[in-house]
């Protein structure tokens, strides 16, 4: 019996070692992320959806603090008691916090200070690792948190873009980045995907968020679905064709959006003497009319649907016919609303707000984007947003 153990215990050490190592590769990129920023740019929140850099570096700390090291590690001293009302973002079975739209208000505590915050909580969650054998509870939760600090590495980027592309001269993040310049890979054609009985949902080994749980059937009818994302060129064509004019092809609510808000293209997308440019994470740039398109509401994706004569696919037919098509360049808006599978239920306490209290007024997008941070991407990974919203690296794949 004696070398079996041993083997159990230098697998587990083993096993504790990768996760610490992840954990702090995952924790660091983040703050790379932010590496090219200016000092100036940390506090900034143009409007509610964005977040400030250092929110998100504070946010993405807490999650560990509160629901890792307060739960499991022993005698856990707070970095500081007020920062889960500062950086605590929908959890309200954890407590009270400072609304979204007030991030950007708080010139304390200071970027310095967040810093500190990150340095800690890494230190103590990395003694928590080594102190103890990680029980699958611990193991759920940290897995959790760096599955949440991934998606906010995306945020992230998708928010400083933001920040930067709404100032003046268009300032760059980083000269040598093409995360939102990627062109098409390959020609466009149609892909067909016969009708029957299909499977749908998560159903391997991993991680796997609650709201892709539920392997389920359905039936889909015949359909095709196109090869490649919509590029800008083609948007373009619509645009110069006057579908921002044209109620008829807008759904009502749409049309009423961006008269209201005087939306005539997609974010980022500028039309400068007659030639059409676009804000990039590498400044201003001449369109390249083959890169895919990105920065697209769901409205605008139905409106330029209408227009093809085509329509967007469902989230199912997404899933099925994935295996058959490239993705990854941008997140593509599906026609289906926000909705629980069958046999869904929430997680008891604060980790059930993450996903189920959102299935409402919001629109599936499938994929990944450039953006994504690698490894975080899988067919069945079910994004959600406002149909208004633009700022995602969000595109279009057409079907009929």
């Amino acid at each position: 019996m004696e070398p079996t153990t041993e083997i159990k215990v230098a697998e587990i050490l083993t096993a504790q070692e990768l996760l610490s190592k992840r954990f702090l590769e995952i924790r660091n990129r983040t703050e790379e992320i932010c590496f090219p920023l200016k000092t100036e740019d940390y506090p900034v929140q143009p409007v509610t959806d964005v977040s400030p850099p250092k929110w998100h570096l504070a946010h993405t700390t807490w999650f560990f603090e509160t629901f890792a090291l307060k739960n499991f590690a022993k005698g856990y001293q707070e970095f500081d008691e007020t920062f889960g009302f500062h950086f605590n973002s929908y959890y309200d079975n954890v407590g009270e916090r400072v609304l979204r739209s007030n991030r950007g208000s708080m010139s304390r505590p200071e970027t310095s200070k967040i810093y500190e915050y990150r340095n800690y909580v890494n230190e103590k969650l990395i003694e928590l690792l080594q102190a103890r054998q990680v029980s699958p509870q611990l193991f759920e939760v940290i897995e959790l948190g760096l599955q949440h600090e991934m998606q906010h590495q995306e945020l992230l980027l998708t928010d400083i873009k933001y920040i930067l592309g709404h100032q003046p001269f268009f300032p760059l993040y980083d000269e040598g980045s093409s995360i939102d310049r990627q062109p098409a890979s390959v020609d466009f054609s149609w892909i067909k995907i016969e009708s029957g009985l299909k499977q749908i949902g998560f159903e391997s080994d991993g991680f796997f968020f609650d709201n892709e749980k539920g392997s389920h059937q359905v039936f889909l009818e015949q359909f095709s679905i196109a090869s490649r994302p919509v590029v800008f060129g083609e948007f373009i064509e619509f645009i110069e064709a006057g579908g921002y004019k044209d109620f008829n092809l807008w759904h009502s609510d749409a049309w009423e959006f961006i008269n209201r808000n005087e939306i005539t293209a997609p974010l980022y997308l500028h039309n400068v003497r007659g030639q059409w440019h676009r804000y990039t994470m590498s400044g201003l740039r001449v369109v390249n009319k083959n890169d895919i398109l990105v920065h697209v509401s769901y409205y605008e994706a139905a409106a330029f649907a209408q227009w093809k004569g085509l329509r967007l696919p469902t989230e199912f037919e997404w899933e099925v016919a994935s295996e058959e098509f490239n993705w990854g360049h941008c997140w593509e808006w599906t026609n289906s609303a926000y909705l629980p599978y069958p046999r869904f239920s929430k997680a008891p306490g604060a980790l059930g707000e993450y996903n189920g209290k959102f299935m409402i007024n919001q629109m599936v997008l499938r994929g990944a984007s450039s953006a994504t941070t690698p490894g975080h991407s899988r067919n069945t990974y079910r994004n959600f947003f406002h149909p208004h919203l633009q700022w995602q690296f969000a595109g279009i794949r057409l079907a009929k």
